[in-house]
């Protein structure tokens, strides 16, 4: 079964990454289908509802540094899946209610929602552009022409578990260095991306349910997540596991998540 979405098919006879990472969240936007794969991933890996809250989380607490640390006041997030609130400009705009945010994605399953990314404050600004990842130079044109950031002022280039979905053949780091290479000094890259460093057999079977649903995936290690902070300078404690940057006080060391549950390395960088 398809829907029409503004001109394009909205495909709902398979699982999609999105709509599986909105169940894995607790959310509603999603079908049975992709209940049924994300079941599958669970059963194969049960810390993945731990690993998507973590991500989550993560995204709050970089975007709450880059802004009150490190004057940040404009984001472009690339791959920004379905609104789950609070989303990256209610978090920056918390902190800063000028903050600017522009969100990207090439799914029309996230134009459905885009009216959710673009209730800003009064004072900011925010919009939703349809552009793919892998096509940085058209990506970087629709963002100017959105008139939202100003690239003479520095820019979070916010890529939160996008780069796993961006296999080696279609060249991720030379992505990343592209759309960095836009950027002015004092700009930042806030990365999160699964692993399999802390159970290599449970990520083969995980990758192995995502390629049968259609989505090629490549789950990196540490030093190969590290390389797209390549020429940053990398934020303390540089590229660790997600629930371990900058943790908010919980008041239990034994309600902590293991690395293992966990599986995401993170990291924030500033560009020279």
């Amino acid at each position: 079964m398809t829907t029409s979405q503004a001109g394009r098919d909205l495909d709902t006879s398979r699982p999609h990454s999105a709509r599986m990472y909105d169940y894995y969240l607790g959310g509603k936007d999603h079908f049975e289908v992709d209940e049924k794969a994300a079941l599958a991933v669970a059963d194969a890996y049960p810390g993945i509802f731990v690993c998507a809250r973590e991500n989550r989380a993560f995204m709050h607490r970089a975007t709450r540094v880059l802004a009150q640390e490190y004057g940040i006041r404009q984001w472009l997030d690339i791959g920004t899946g379905i609104p789950t609130e609070p989303n990256l400009h209610q978090v920056a705009q918390s902190v800063v209610p000028e903050a600017r945010v522009v969100y990207a994605d090439n799914d029309p399953l996230v134009l459905k929602y885009a009216e959710r990314l673009m209730r800003s404050t009064p004072q900011g600004r925010t919009t939703y552009i349809e552009a793919d990842v892998n096509d940085a130079a058209s990506l970087l044109t629709a963002v100017e022409a959105s008139e939202v950031l100003e690239f003479d002022r520095p820019i979070a280039l916010s890529l939160n578990a996008l780069m796993h979905f961006v296999t080696d053949a279609q060249d991720p780091y030379g992505i990343v260095g592209r759309l960095l290479d836009a950027l002015p000094a004092g700009s930042a890259l806030a990365l999160s991306h699964c692993t399999p460093d802390f159970d290599p057999a449970t990520w083969d079977k995980v990758t192995a349910i995502y390629t049968s649903a259609g989505t090629p995936v490549q789950f990196r290690a540490h030093d190969d997540v590290a390389r797209f902070f390549d020429g940053l300078d990398l934020v303390e404690p540089g590229v660790c596991v997600g629930h371990r940057w900058r943790p908010a006080a919980t008041g239990s060391e034994g309600a902590q998540p293991t690395d293992a549950q966990v599986s995401l390395w993170t990291g924030v960088g500033i560009k020279r």
